[in-house]
């Protein structure tokens, strides 16, 4: 029986497709099966209309984030459909995300970072190569890296802690700008209502408490969102 919170995630290959619904109701059908029964709740639902051999893939980085930010595990209804799909499997390895596919339960973490195995080779060559060319800028004289570490910082006293804590505070707000993106494509736009979508989502503050309207305004302004 499935237990705990869950974002599914579809994906069709054809634009015909997701507009008849070809396809698509019969993976939404499985995830419904697959969470029937037990203590379960399903948060939201992601659907991904795009070919294969592009690496693009919106849709799964908003599941990925959705799935980071609650803590809610990432449902599939075919795992082989995209089990030769390099972009899902790096991204879903690199997110360390919580994840089931319905026709292939046995398939967790681990057994998609094995199959991620194959689609990294390519990804090391191009990280070597990438090396290389850095080795070479950084032997003629540039430099590389960036200045602000922990020695840099502590000339800066309690200001370097106060900048350390708003740069986590911007982060946090990267992080959530695609749910907020999302949201307000839905047509939700004023403060209030965006703070009652996240809370209905299971987003939580970086303090792990509901949303309000001053919490999403701050939120809004760190992103450069106007308010409404």
């Amino acid at each position: 029986m499935a237990e705990g919170r869950f974002i599914s995630y579809l994906r069709v290959s054809t634009k015909r497709q997701g507009q008849s619904g070809l396809g698509l109701e019969a993976q939404r059908k499985a995830v419904e099966d697959f969470l029937n029964g037990g203590r379960w709740e399903h948060l939201a639902e992601y659907v991904e209309v795009e070919s294969g051999k592009k690496t693009d893939r919106p849709e799964l980085e908003k599941a990925l984030n959705h799935c980071k930010v609650t803590g809610a595990t990432l449902v599939i209804a075919k795992l082989d459909r995209l089990s030769r799909d390099a972009h899902f499997l790096i991204g879903l390895q690199k997110a360390g995300a919580k994840f089931r596919a319905v026709d292939m339960p046995e398939a967790d973490e681990t057994v998609v970072g094995i199959m991620a195995l194959f689609a990294e080779r390519e990804r090391k060559l191009i990280s070597a190569r990438t090396k290389d060319a850095l080795a070479a800028t950084k032997a003629r004289g540039v430099k590389l890296g960036c200045p602000v570490g922990a020695t840099h910082l502590r000339q800066y006293g309690n200001a370097a802690g106060v900048a350390k804590v708003k740069e986590q505070a911007q982060d946090r707000a990267h992080e959530l700008a695609p749910i907020i993106e999302g949201i307000k494509e839905k047509g939700t736009t004023s403060v209030r209502g965006i703070a009652d979508e996240l809370n209905r989502m299971g987003v939580i503050t970086a303090r792990g408490g509901k949303w309000h309207p001053t919490s999403v305004a701050r939120l809004l302004t760190r992103l450069g969102i106007s308010k409404e």
